[in-house]
């Protein structure tokens, strides 16, 4: 363990963990391109690594959530559900296809979204949001899952910010609702994504894995706590704030990519 991987690791769990916390946003974004550029770390393992770091702060988050009342699990399983089924749809199309430079597609997302949280705070009320029939809910947890799921398969990143924005802009969900059920869906989908990876890539370097999860877990149950705490309009600017800075951090580590 050297100072240096140290770190590395805990900038980057700083990033994805107040990334998580805040706004449900995937650890992938922040953790893959600093892990890649300052560590050499092969990027398949690295997006392992990030995913990894995923499971827990997003658990650690979504049960953080929930005990204040701001994850709606019913709905959050539908999405679940059509999230991960056009994931696959969606990375299959995508290998039937010429490869394209779409890797900066989340970092531009998270950009414009924290702009758009500073410029346009979502100040919807629990009673507008739950004034939503069960059945109009149902079939737009389904329709737009599957969107964001077959965008994230086909583009290969950016699912927590979609989700994001999905939830807050055409569902109609209170912002912290919809950052509770999006890291509650990212959870799962996490989980997954890095099975998958260790399963066929192999088991990354011990060390960086678990100084990942422990800065990425310890950083997301700190932004949750006080996200859940904050009012609606210190929460937008919050949310808001964090990225657009953590856009700027990871378009510049990318810049400085090989």
């Amino acid at each position: 363990m050297s100072p240096i991987q140290i770190i590395v690791c805990f900038f980057a769990g700083l990033g994805a963990g107040l990334g998580t916390g805040f706004a449900g946003m995937s650890a992938a974004a922040v953790i893959t391109p600093m892990l890649v550029t300052f560590l050499h770390i092969p990027a398949y393992q690295a997006v392992g690594i990030a995913l990894a770091s995923d499971v827990l702060a997003s658990a650690v988050s979504a049960y953080t959530y929930r005990k204040s009342g701001n994850l709606d699990v019913k709905n959050g399983l539908i999405m679940m559900a059509s999230v991960l089924c056009f994931t696959l749809v969606g990375s299959y199309v995508s290998s039937l296809l010429p490869n394209s430079t779409m890797g900066s597609f989340s970092v531009f997302m998270t950009m414009l979204m924290g702009i758009k949280f500073l410029v346009k705070p979502v100040m919807t009320t629990r009673e507008a949001m739950e004034g939503v029939p069960k059945r109009t809910r149902v079939v737009q947890s389904v329709v737009f899952g599957a969107l964001v799921g077959f965008i994230c398969g086909f583009i290969g990143a950016g699912g927590g910010i979609m989700m994001l924005l999905v939830l807050t802009s055409i569902l109609g969900y209170e912002l912290k609702t919809a950052v509770g059920t999006s890291v509650f869906i990212m959870t799962f989908t996490a989980f997954t994504g890095a099975a998958s990876h260790f399963i066929m890539g192999g088991m990354p370097d011990m060390v960086t894995l678990l100084l990942c999860v422990v800065f990425t877990l310890l950083w997301a149950r700190i932004a949750a706590s006080f996200a859940n705490k904050a009012s609606p309009v210190v929460l937008n600017r919050s949310v808001g704030v964090v990225l657009v800075i953590l856009g700027a951090v990871i378009l510049s580590v990318n810049f400085f990519q090989p």
